[in-house]
């Protein structure tokens, strides 16, 4: 039903967190997401890959971050598997039910300075 892919570097995220802090983390992540990052080894590579995998989903959805779908409408968590489980909120949370999206696939990665992300929809129509 849609599919999206984002390319970020880790120093630009890491550089938003030195100006901003925590007034750029607010409001792009949701606070699972931030508790998440902060406890890894490398919190920018982490923050970097969540950043994309927002991007992905967004994109896969065909709105990016307009028509009223926020950074936080996509929260990225971890199953008990260890794998990214994708939670919908806010506008895209209802755009997928407009749109009989089921499931939200992401895959994310990150290696020598960058962090890329691919987001799947699918469903039944």
């Amino acid at each position: 039903m849609g599919i999206g892919i984002d390319l970020v570097k880790v120093d630009r995220i890491e550089k938003a967190i030195a100006k901003w802090g925590g007034a750029f983390t607010a409001r792009v992540f949701t606070g699972r997401e931030i508790l998440y990052c902060q406890k890894q080894k490398r919190p920018a590579e982490a923050f970097a890959a969540r950043f994309s995998a927002k991007e992905a989903v967004t994109k896969a959805f065909g709105t990016g971050l307009s028509g009223g779908v926020s950074w936080k409408d996509v929260e990225i968590v971890r199953s008990d598997s260890g794998k990214p489980d994708i939670v919908l909120g806010g506008r895209l949370k209802t755009l997928a039910s407009e749109m009989g999206v089921s499931r939200v696939l992401v895959s994310f990665s990150h290696d020598s300075g960058f962090a890329v992300a691919q987001a799947v929809l699918t469903g039944d129509k």
